[in-house]
């Protein structure tokens, strides 16, 4: 049976990145990344939410997310889930989930009042994986969906 683990997710950060390093001279950084959500209620009500996640990140992609990125932060990560325990001093059973990103796009500067299309238009993107190639570009507008499209 095949299986994924796959998150996507687009937020702004919650504080800024905490970097450190491993032993052996491995970096690693923690930060926190809120998501806005909205729905209606039952009674019709729009209900806005916010998710909150920890995310950290390994090696190159660590370091530069620790010098790019700080509290407010928008940005746009392709990682996994990951659930660890560990047992603290005083014995007590911890657990986590968390999101190891493996992917990271800057999507602007926090604060910042220019557009999502804008921002991710001008976005830096860093990936685990420096060394892979692009995908080329792809011009949708020679396309012929048709008006067979259901919205």
């Amino acid at each position: 049976m095949a299986s994924l683990n796959r998150v996507v997710l687009v937020g702004n950060l919650t504080r800024d990145p905490d970097v450190r390093s491993t032993p052996n001279g491995t970096s690693v950084t923690n930060f926190g990344l809120a998501v806005n959500r909205r729905w209606t209620n039952k009674q019709g009500e729009r209900v806005d939410g916010v998710d909150y996640f920890n995310i950290v990140t390994w090696g190159k992609l660590a370091e530069l997310c620790g010098e790019y990125i700080k509290k407010g932060s928008p940005v746009a990560l392709e990682g996994r889930l990951q659930s660890r325990s560990w047992e603290t001093e005083d014995g007590q059973k911890r657990s986590v989930v968390e999101i190891v990103a493996e992917n990271v796009q800057f999507l602007g500067r926090a604060g910042s009042s220019q557009s999502f299309q804008d921002s991710t238009e001008r976005s830096a993107t860093l990936s685990e994986s420096a060394n892979r190639d692009n995908p080329p570009d792809i011009d949708l507008s020679d396309i012929d969906l048709g008006n067979d499209l259901p919205f």
